[in-house]
């Protein structure tokens, strides 16, 4: 195997990471009115992520520096591409991020439900716009011999691109509820477990049009055995769900993200980005990659790093494996209750 053909495959990873580890994060910022109706229930939905949410988003980063160090061409073409739509990614990375923090500091509705509206629009507009680019980078876009891109922010709202930008989304819901079933107890749970069995097999179907579209997209009748994988555990998720196994139901429906994304790059390669212009302007594997002695360089960090990284992450969910439970509410504490600490469930599993 060639270096850039293992880099290609370590990008991929790093996108199946990102979106499997922020999407039941994602998830729960969408939900978390949701599944809450008072403050104090939400906040619970909210715990259940704070002590993931900034150390997933990493993967994020580190595939853009992936993208950037192997692939400097692709990178070039592909942010220049998306600025619009990355500079909308950093807003509401932006705004989720910070409503983490300062939602609790103000003891005003007004400001609470302005950071409310921050998690929330942050957390569903982030998947959304990735999962656009992502599906766009498959379909194909307006792209020269100097790998430039030659059209219009309306030639990246491609038909398949939003699609696959609303099968992510969805994904990220599924995976969000399933994730709060497991992590919370009592109504944040009971709600949560309600909203899989209600939207799971929209979900599903909407799963299984994505694998038949995506095969079209790249031409062919068969989907591959990755994308056939994803439809099957996105249903056996809900149907999981519906018989209670739901940590066999949370981990089907993150094997149906990761499956959806593979399939996008495992389709996608030997190219790195399609010109509808003319096939002979894709950015392949090949004309976009770095030297051999950078990919070289970068391999051996990668050996000695990422082991380093997976098993902090497996170790700081180990540590926060509790499920958490609302509190009951105090009514002569009046608003600053609202900020006291939610309890955990050391025993529950």
């Amino acid at each position: 195997m060639s270096l850039h053909t293992l880099w290609f495959g370590i990008v991929a990873i790093f996108w199946c990471g990102f979106f499997v580890l922020e999407g039941f994060d994602f998830g729960v910022g969408m939900l978390h009115t949701i599944v809450g109706r008072t403050d104090l229930e939400q906040r619970t939905a909210v715990n259940t992520i704070g002590p993931f949410w900034d150390g997933n988003e990493v993967w994020l980063i580190v595939a853009g520096a992936a993208i950037f160090a192997a692939f400097p061409s692709w990178y070039a073409t592909m942010f220049s591409t998306f600025y619009l739509a990355l500079l909308l990614v950093l807003v509401a990375l932006f705004a989720r991020g910070v409503s983490f923090e300062y939602r609790g500091k103000v003891e005003a509705a007004g400001w609470r439900s302005a950071w409310t509206w921050g998690l929330t629009l942050g957390s569903a507009l982030i998947p959304l716009l990735l999962g656009v680019a992502l599906g766009d980078l498959l379909h194909g876009l307006p792209i020269n011999s100097q790998h430039e891109f030659t059209g219009n922010f309306g030639n990246l709202l491609t038909g398949y691109g939003i699609y696959t930008g609303v099968t992510f989304l969805l994904l990220c819901l599924l995976n969000g509820a399933n994730f709060l079933t497991l992590k919370t107890l009592g109504p944040v749970q009971t709600r949560s477990i309600g909203l899989v069995h209600r939207f799971g097999w929209a979900v599903g179907l909407v799963t299984v049009g994505f694998v038949i579209w995506t095969r079209q997209v790249a031409g062919g009748f068969l989907p591959d055995p990755v994308a056939i994988t994803a439809a099957i555990a996105v249903i056996a998720s809900v149907w999981l769900a519906a018989t209670h196994f739901h940590g066999w139901a949370f981990a089907a429906s993150v094997v149906g993200m990761a499956g959806a994304v593979g399939t996008i790059f495992i389709e996608l390669y030997k190219n790195v980005m399609v010109s509808s212009t003319n096939s002979a302007y894709n950015l392949t594997v090949a004309n976009a990659s770095a030297s051999s002695y950078a990919l070289k360089v970068m391999t051996v960090v990668a050996v000695i790093f990422m082991p380093l990284v997976l098993l902090y992450q497996g170790w700081n969910y180990w540590v926060f494996r509790q499920r958490l439970v609302t509190p009951p509410a105090d009514p002569t504490a009046g608003t600053a209750q609202a900020s006291g600490p939610i309890a955990e469930a050391p025993s529950a599993r």
